[in-house]
């Protein structure tokens, strides 16, 4: 499985190329602006875009959903919580602040467990809920997209509606830091780097 990280977007979203070697068979994880420079990368490396993947609903990680499937056709995919919360009419005011666009309709919900085939690899959901009632990391060993559940030496924040202090370190120490100690963590923010893996954080992630 080819992982390519983009940082894109006016929030510096750490996007998320996923493809298959085999089949070029491709998913685009949080597109959170900079359309033309995703589009580019898919052009160039001639992948086949089937699913454009939200880790959460944020619109820091959904506004470039629209433009990437008009121009892929891609279904887009999100937890079925976060699916249900962001189409709240107080919640979408209340991230309106933020000048972004949401996502359009989802068209694939997911939940913990479930596995997104991409050609001949796939990504396995990991329901991590705390930043959003919905965020989720994508798991394909030895890799971890981990969105803004877990960045490296830090986490995502929880004071936006919706999110949990509590529940995100419940998350956490139950779903991912019981994962291989060289699990490979893809943040989706690289306030403290752009990698590291579970064995670094376990050791080092203030939080822990």
């Amino acid at each position: 499985m080819i992982i390519k990280q983009l940082i894109v977007g006016s929030m510096s979203v750490c996007c998320y190329i996923v493809a298959c070697e085999k089949t070029g068979k491709a998913a685009v994880v949080d597109p959170g602006g900079d359309e033309k420079k995703i589009l580019a990368e898919i052009k160039e490396k001639g992948y086949a875009v089937d699913y454009i993947i939200a880790t959460h609903g944020h619109p820091d990680h959904v506004c470039g959903n629209r433009k990437i499937q008009e121009a892929t056709g891609a279904k887009i995919v999100m937890h079925r919580l976060d699916s249900l919360f962001f189409n709240k009419p107080e919640v979408l005011n209340y991230f309106s602040m933020l000048g972004l666009e949401p996502s359009p309709p989802i068209d694939r919900e997911v939940e913990e467990g479930d596995v997104i085939i991409i050609g001949a690899a796939s990504l396995k959901v990991l329901h991590t809920p705390g930043h959003t009632p919905g965020g989720m990391c994508l798991y394909n060993a030895p890799d971890l997209l981990t969105g803004d559940t877990l960045f490296v030496d830090g986490l995502g924040r929880t004071d936006f509606p919706g999110g949990s202090h509590e529940e995100l370190l419940q998350s956490i120490r139950t779903k991912l830091l019981v994962l291989s100690p060289e699990t490979v963590v893809w943040p989706g923010h690289g306030y403290g780097g752009l990698r590291s893996t579970i064995g670094r954080e376990k050791k080092s992630n203030p939080y822990f």
